[in-house]
């Protein structure tokens, strides 16, 4: 699909927008799918349109029944430090790891998959957990010419801050759409808190109808 017309410098992340992230799903997150008619309108209008998808091999190290004896929200001590345990999700070639179909996918010119190994989580776009390994996405953008994204998706205070808080320290200006994204609350308080840090780092909020 051919890059669109217009500012080829801003690109729009749709963060973990899958169906075990939506109402119904294995990691449900409250209103997760009204998302998309946020989003549906707006993407068309951006040169680059990335979507992000967790993307977990079966057994995965973020799955609590991985864990013998540990519950979903607890924590394991792994090679690359503390790792939250959740319930299994997004498991590569499940339905629950597809992208939400209200979401119109036709504007979307790159999936990235992230999370794949069986040993090493991935919350953000551009590195994995490790803080290191990374996903190729900067790459790629600055391959484009991209310096300003614009960020929506799932979850709110997990993987859309975790993008948010990458994508400012590679330098990206960075605007996230506050009406297209939602939050796991875990532990209450966690969205508000994550929203108020990425503000604090630098990323500014707005809503759709101001883009």
């Amino acid at each position: 699909m051919s890059l669109r017309s217009g500012d080829s410098t801003k690109a729009l992340i749709i963060v973990d927008l899958q169906n075990d992230f939506c109402p119904g799903g294995s990691l449900a997150v409250e209103e997760g799918d009204r998302i998309a008619q946020v989003i549906n309108p707006v993407a068309p209008d951006f040169a680059v349109v990335v979507a992000t998808k967790d993307w977990h091999p079966a057994g995965h190290i973020s799955f609590a029944s991985s864990h013998p004896g540990k519950k979903p929200f607890e924590t394991v001590a792994v090679s690359y430090g503390e790792q939250l345990l959740w319930p299994v999700h997004c498991v590569q070639g499940s339905a629950g790891a597809e992208l939400h179909p209200s979401l119109d996918a036709n504007p979307i010119h790159l999936i990235l998959h992230k999370g794949t190994r069986i040993d090493l989580d991935s919350y953000s776009a551009f590195f994995e957990n490790d803080q290191s390994t990374p996903t190729g996405l900067d790459g790629y953008l600055r391959g484009l010419g991209v310096s300003r994204l614009y960020v929506c998706g799932i979850a709110t205070d997990v993987c859309v801050y975790s993008t948010v808080t990458d994508s400012l320290r590679l330098g990206y200006e960075v605007t996230v759409i506050e009406d297209a994204v939602r939050g796991v609350d875990q532990p209450a308080g966690s969205v508000l808190k994550a929203l108020d840090t990425m503000r604090t780092h630098g990323a500014a909020m707005t809503p759709s109808s101001e883009l």
